[in-house]
């Protein structure tokens, strides 16, 4: 049998107790201190900080009142607030033990105990230290999150007159609850517009909860997002909460909206039109609180004349709606973004004295960035890793070719390949008008935003 990793203090003036409570709890804590003498009290804290205090009422022979045990209690917990300490009394001293309880004792012993009675209640006041230790952790870690996250617009780098809507935007929906959409490429940043609606709402000091829906597989939609009860399927071996429940209070962000399949679409608009969901296994109905924020890649509108996206449910969701331009429309930004993403991993990586000359950045400001923000972040990156001097050169970023007869060549007989090869040469005759693409194509708008998303374009 494996001990539990904790310290447990037993301080008492009868060496048989001392003992028998060592005997005891010595075969399931890996450490049990005992001590006869309570002036020793001070040094044996400064020592260790313990899981459990058990201590005597009683020390001088042949006193009763208890006062010294109330006594030697208060310097504990005048040393250690947290402290959890079970009192070890003699029956006939309940009263007192009682009073000990209001200083601020955990819980109280009476002598003689059965040596089971003794291990449970030490075993149920560790487990008590260590919830309450936990949550003292997760309160500090949220406050730093919280903190760390709420400054605003925290890594929006523009100076673009595109991007001024949608700074607008977020500062007249932020104060609402009113529920977001926000179109836009992959790579332009969709969440972290999101959770600057969330930093300046005020559900700010509440949870932000990001769920990418094209990640969660179409059997374990419901686990995800409203949650199981144990046993509710084979491997529920525990209750859980869905992200719904998570997010209670605060902000759910649903990313990649546009993949749900119709059947998922229609459980997503019955949660959020009763504003309620059931865990999967229960009965039990949980209310919604929640600040909903969708994004996607996907032309809804299209999809919804397609009939492969609900119109209720899109009416559902954006009653703002927010369109992020892509990088190539933005253009301006190019620079300082690049400067933004230069200091990050310069610093990440130990290369502060990293540069970007013109020769550079002109090189970075005539290409297209198919990829957006990311493709450049990315790209900044890995310059920096592969540098080999502290001036970024143009040959230090692999950017995709951009052939001025706008054709990819393939040789490859893979059907994918020729198909991704075949979608980019479309989109390039296009000028980059997906609905000219499509046409081009033979597709319809939405099946080419889906095939973009799958070859990563």
């Amino acid at each position: 049998m494996s001990k539990i990793d904790g310290k447990i203090l037993v301080l008492d003036d009868d060496q048989g107790v001392l003992y028998t409570a060592k005997m005891i709890l010595k075969q399931h804590f890996e450490t049990v201190i005992t001590e006869k003498d309570p002036a020793k009290l001070d040094f044996l804290l400064n020592q260790h900080k313990y899981d459990v205090i058990v201590l005597d009422m009683n020390f001088s022979y042949g006193l009763t009142s208890g006062k010294e045990g109330i006594k030697l209690l208060k310097r504990i917990l005048a040393k250690d607030p947290n402290a959890h300490v079970l009192m070890n009394t003699a029956y006939g001293e309940v009263d007192i033990a009682v009073e000990a309880m209001k200083e601020g004792a955990v819980d109280f012993l009476v002598k003689p105990w059965q040596k089971e009675k003794l291990l449970a209640t030490v075993q149920a006041i560790f487990r008590l230290s260590k919830t309450k230790e936990e949550v003292e952790e997760l309160k500090a870690s949220q406050k730093i999150l919280v903190k760390d996250a709420h400054r605003e617009y925290e890594d929006i780098v523009s100076v673009s007159e595109s991007m001024k809507p949608v700074f607008h935007a977020i500062d007249k929906v932020a104060q609402t609850d009113a529920n977001v959409l926000i179109l836009g490429e992959n790579g332009t940043g969709k969440e972290l517009i999101a959770r600057a609606i969330h930093n300046q709402s005020k559900r700010a000091s509440e949870n932000f909860i990001k769920v990418d829906l094209g990640a969660v597989h179409e059997n374990l939609f419901d686990s995800e997002l409203f949650g199981h009860v144990k046993g509710a399927f084979t491997d529920a071996k525990e209750d859980r909460p869905g992200r719904f429940e998570i997010a209670s209070g605060g902000s759910l962000f649903l990313d990649e909206i546009g993949n749900l399949s119709l059947p998922l679409q229609a459980k997503l608009l019955t949660a959020l039109q009763f504003k309620q969901i059931t865990r999967v296994g229960s009965n039990k109905v949980i209310p919604l609180d929640i600040r909903l924020v969708c994004a996607t890649n996907m032309p809804l509108y299209d999809m919804v004349a397609e009939n492969e996206f609900r119109q209720d449910l899109l009416y559902r969701i954006n009653t703002v709606e927010i369109k992020l331009p892509p990088l190539r429309e933005r253009p301006e930004d190019i620079e300082p973004l690049a400067k933004h993403f230069l200091k990050m991993y310069a610093k990440k990586y130990s290369k502060e004295k990293m540069r970007l000359n013109e020769t550079t950045l002109n090189k970075l400001r005539s290409y297209r960035w198919p990829g957006n923000i990311r493709e450049l972040q990315h790209s900044m990156e890995r310059a920096i890793i592969m540098a080999n001097s502290h001036l970024l050169a143009p040959e230090d970023f692999l950017l995709r070719d951009q052939p001025t007869e706008n054709i990819i060549a393939t040789q490859t007989l893979n059907l994918e390949e020729m198909e991704k090869a075949a979608i980019q040469n479309a989109i390039r005759k296009a000028g980059g008008n997906l609905t000219q693409a499509a046409k081009e194509l033979g597709f319809g708008r939405s099946t080419l935003y889906r095939k973009m998303t799958k070859y990563q374009l």
